[in-house]
């Protein structure tokens, strides 16, 4: 298929993805390059860690981090890890080359928190909401306006949307400048300042240990070198082919997550607009907020 200069090779096309829902690998290579406008400004220029799904969702499924062979129009970024392996990873900087990685049976978009040249440092700064066990949903809708009124007085821009699976992500875009650790010191201070304000374990916690958590988890912890989460627009590996949606904050207090699938995308984007249009101009230092969370500041 042709995509804007490039041909893109879509092998079986026809290959069902999603049984439940009746939906190919052609269909999702398609949604895709419709959203491509929303979502390929949430991954540029991240390393993207692939998760492919040769045979759907219904099909085994393995990690690869390494881009294997790939046209000029997929990019690639050297990364060392502490351990002293390396890799190449993939970029994901145009339609085309989302087209590409999607033909490999990646349905999610796996990325890093950081931008090349800047691989160490994340630009932006996430909360996820994990519920502990079933049931929890009112708490985890709860739970982000808190987060929200924490960001603002932070006056951090703060940006929700599902996680597509049983959780909601908040991310505050900030600048690249402070290393993942001192990112994940300061997200770790402001979960335990919304777990002091929600005051009951049973409905927001930070515990570490999953065996004593109850309440709905405030993640601090992906916060953290080569953690990746599914970015805004990114569909799920689940059977009704669940997509992570970005929200408007008046949606947050009755929101339901089946809403957003691959089928019901493209006309909410039409009705409604890309909620996170404009938000990577709205990076904030993180340095002289330290202090307001009562931490040393970084370096």
């Amino acid at each position: 298929m042709r995509v804007g200069r490039h041909e893109v090779n879509v092998s079986n096309p026809d290959k069902l993805f999603f049984p439940e829902r009746g939906l190919t690998k052609g269909d999702l290579v398609q949604y895709y390059l419709d959203v491509a406008p929303c979502a390929l400004h949430h991954i540029r220029r991240r390393p993207f860690h692939m998760k492919r799904y040769p045979n759907g969702v219904e099909g085994d499924f393995f990690h690869q981090k390494r881009v294997p062979a790939h046209p000029d129009y997929v990019g690639e970024q050297f990364v060392q890890f502490p351990s002293g392996h390396s890799t190449v990873f993939a970029l994901i900087d145009n339609a085309a080359a989302l087209a590409w990685v999607i033909n490999l049976g990646c349905i999610e978009l796996h990325t890093w928190h950081s931008r090349v040249p800047r691989i160490e440092e994340p630009d932006y700064l996430l909360i996820d909401l994990d519920p502990s066990r079933d049931g929890q949903w009112p708490y985890v809708r709860q739970i982000a306006l808190v987060v929200r009124e924490v960001m603002e007085e932070l006056r951090l821009a703060a940006y929700p949307k599902t996680s597509g699976a049983t959780g909601l992500h908040i991310l505050a875009p900030i600048k690249p400048e402070l290393p993942y650790p001192d990112v994940r010191r300061f997200a770790k201070a402001l979960a335990q300042e919304v777990e002091r304000r929600i005051g009951d374990q049973e409905v927001a916690t930070t515990t570490w240990r999953v065996a004593d958590r109850r309440g709905v988890f405030v993640d601090f912890g992906q916060n953290s070198r080569d953690k990746t989460i599914a970015c805004a627009y990114s569909v799920r590996p689940v059977p009704d082919a669940r997509v992570s949606a970005p929200l408007l904050w008046e949606e947050v207090a009755d929101v339901d997550p089946a809403v957003f699938t691959v089928q019901t995308m493209r006309d909410r984007i039409a009705k409604l607009g890309d909620p996170t249009a404009g938000m990577w101009r709205r990076k904030r230092s993180l340095r002289p907020l330290f202090p307001r969370l009562g931490l040393d500041a970084p370096g």
